[in-house]
């Protein structure tokens, strides 16, 4: 039994994983940001014992601090970070607002690195302590496409910031991979996605379970194939 922490549990992707976890027997600590749009997260602890929720702003260091704070005498094995934000609804040469993309990178990309910097010390406890971050593909310099400025470019920065981390972490013996989860069927992805939040989740902890110190700092997807960075 591992204890992983997932922030952004409240929905999507974030709640599948909690659950994937949970059916592999995992203990878990689920982050979330506002209890009314929590529901299914409150129900599901209130039918697991292994299953611990944390409120959390993840869009401040004082937030992300107040989450470090919280869980310091916890050990960790994993921490996913899963929150994220689209960010501004127009994102093309027509306008994006300023705000909106450095709120997009806040979440996205900064987050994730004050989150995981300061959650080592739990993960250091671990056999193999594992740091994976939900990018994207539409994050890949690999790829040609258009609009949405603000997310590609938060996914494309996220995805170096953790290329470095892992480098950094190697001789700690840390994991630290970006993953894409897929095309998948929320309500960032849409209806009309490829796979199901429960099909990305599964495929992520698949990898999650198996990965290597190898594997550290390359991008992979929710099928456990190797990204083009």
């Amino acid at each position: 039994m591992e204890t992983y922490l997932i922030t952004g549990a409240n929905r999507g992707i974030g709640f599948a994983l909690v659950q994937q976890c949970l059916a592999n027997g995992h203990r878990v600590i689920a982050t979330y940001r506002d209890q009314s749009a929590a529901n299914a997260l409150f129900e599901l602890a209130g039918e697991s014992c292994l299953l611990e929720l944390v409120q959390a702003e993840l869009d401040s260091e004082t937030g992300i601090n107040k989450l470090a704070n919280e869980i310091a005498d916890k050990p960790l094995d994993v921490l996913i970070n899963n929150a994220g934000i689209m960010g501004p609804e127009q994102q093309d040469l027509n306008g994006l607002d300023s705000e909106g993309w450095l709120a997009t990178f806040a979440i996205n990309t900064i987050a994730p690195f004050h989150v995981s910097r300061l959650l080592l010390p739990n993960l250091l406890h671990s056999a193999r302590p594992r740091i994976i971050t939900i990018s994207s593909q539409m994050g890949s310099l690999a790829r040609e496409s258009t609009g949405s400025y603000a997310y590609r470019s938060s996914k494309a920065a996220v995805n170096k910031v953790m290329q470095v981390m892992a480098t950094e972490l190697a001789e700690q013996g840390v994991i630290v991979c970006p993953m894409h989860p897929g095309w998948v069927q929320t309500d960032m992805g849409g209806m009309e996605a490829d796979i199901s939040a429960q099909q990305s989740a599964a495929g992520i902890i698949r990898f999650v379970e198996g990965v290597s110190l190898a594997e550290s700092g390359r991008f992979w997807t929710w099928q456990g194939e190797e990204h083009p960075w």
